[in-house]
Order: C-alpha cells, then sequence, then structure tokens
C-alpha cells in the first residue's frame, strides 16, 4: 500500500463560513479536502473516491446527514463517519449513531476537539485496514510473490517479473483475502490520489494475475472479479 498519499477527507458543511474555517485547519493537520455543500454531493463524490474520514453535516439541503449516513452504510461502505450537529439532543445523537455514524459532534464544538476526533478516528480506521500485514514473501497453490524484488514463479514453475503497479494490487487483495475490496480503494491505495484508470485497466491485471497463478484462468481459484463491486483474492 503507497504510504505517500495524504490522509483525504471528505468535509460536507453548507455553512461557507464554517466550510472554509474547518477546510483551512484540517489542510493545516496536512489532511487533503474535498468539499461538499449538499447531501447529494457528497454520496456523488463517494461514488469516484476513497476517503479516509467523512466530516457531515445534519442540516443539509437535498439530503440530509442521517439520510447519507444510512445511504452510505447500506452500500457497505464502511468509512467512518463524523456528524456535526446544532441538536443538542440525545435522541438526535442516538438517532445518528444508529444509522452508523461513527462520532457526534454538537456546534459550536472546539476546534481541537474536532481535530483530535477526526485523527483519533482515522487512525482506528488505518489499524482496520492494515490487520494482515504481509512479510516480502507468500506463497499459495504452485504459486510464489516476492513483493520486494517485484518477482513471481507461477503455477508452471515460469518466473515473472511483476511491476510496481502489479506488486501492489497483488499485496493489496492478499492482505484482504477472502474479502472484496472495493475499485475505490484499490485505485485510492495503487493509482493514488485522484489518478483514475478505468475499471478495464484492473481487469487487465486480473486477467494478468490469471495468466500467471491460475492452471485453469476461465475457472479461477485465486482471483475474482465482483461485478459492480471490486475484486477479490481467495484460497
Amino acid at each position: 500500500m503507497s504510504t505517500e498519499r495524504k490522509t483525504s477527507i471528505l468535509l460536507v458543511e453548507d455553512e461557507e463560513n464554517l466550510h472554509e474555517a474547518l477546510k483551512l485547519n484540517l489542510e493545516l493537520e496536512g489532511y487533503e479536502v474535498t468539499s461538499a455543500f449538499d447531501g447529494v454531493a457528497a454520496l456523488k463524490a463517494l461514488q469516484g473516491e476513497f476517503f479516509d474520514l467523512i466530516i457531515l453535516d445534519v442540516m443539509l439541503p437535498e439530503m440530509d446527514g442521517i439520510n447519507v449516513t444510512e445511504t452510505i452504510r447500506i452500500s457497505n461502505n464502511d468509512v467512518p463517519i463524523l456528524i456535526l450537529s446544532a441538536k443538542n439532543s440525545s435522541a438526535d445523537r442516538v438517532l445518528g449513531l444508529k444509522k452508523g455514524a461513527d462520532d457526534y459532534l454538537t456546534k459550536p464544538f472546539n476546534l481541537e476537539e474536532l481535530l483530535l476526533r477526526v485523527h483519533k478516528l482515522i487512525d482506528k480506521n488505518k489499524k482496520l485496514l492494515d490487520k494482515t500485514t504481509l512479510g516480502d514473501n507468500y506463497s499459495f497453490g504452485n504459486n510464489s510473490i516476492d513483493f520486494k524484488a517485484q518477482q513471481a514463479t507461477g503455477y508452471s514453475g515460469e518466473k515473472i517479473e511483476l511491476s510496481k503497479k502489479e506488486t501492489m494490487l497483488l499485496k493489496l487483495l492478499i492482505e484482504n483475502k477472502n474479502e472484496v475490496v472495493p475499485r475505490e480503494k484499490i485505485l485510492q491505495s495503487v493509482w493514488g490520489y485522484n489518478v483514475y484508470p478505468t475499471t478495464r485497466t484492473i481487469d487487465n491485471f486480473i486477467l494478468n494475475f490469471r495468466k500467471y497463478f491460475e492452471e485453469d484462468s476461465r475457472n479461477p481459484k485465486y482471483f475474482h472479479s465482483v461485478r459492480g463491486v471490486g475484486y477479490k483474492y481467495s484460497e
């Protein structure tokens, strides 16, 4: 996984002065901030990009923050969500958390506290994402991969020189063994911030992996495409 990329945050707040103040402070902390000013724009931004965190106001035009949260969770996206609300009742807080928010902050809030919570949520999520850390070498079936040397041995014993992107994608899929890795996460982790190739590019990589590592590439055992969602390595 590329470690050079900046942590990215989607900031969804329609109050312009507050939005600008938050954006500035988050950027000063070293975060990459994408702005959305209503719920529909927030969901649209999420379709094209992978974010490490969403800061989401409850009172939004088009679609409120609670509905946005619910929609994100229904689509199986686990991105951490920090809700901002002018409502201070515990019922609102409970509803936000029930619908899938990770944290809830009431306006007006202390900026220091917001930044602390942002840092904690991102940190916790990164630990979860990095749950399987692979060593330099990995074997499966009759195949083996040397990540450091960017080389592999295929099922037929053939030596394969891997490109950097191939190595990164293999590592990402294997680290998330038996789980579907969403297309956005692959694009973000392997291709980096906002440099999005098409889905076909990833498909071609998967086809190459099948050629290298599958005895029967038409009936793959290890590398799978899950239509409309992402890709999976399984054993």
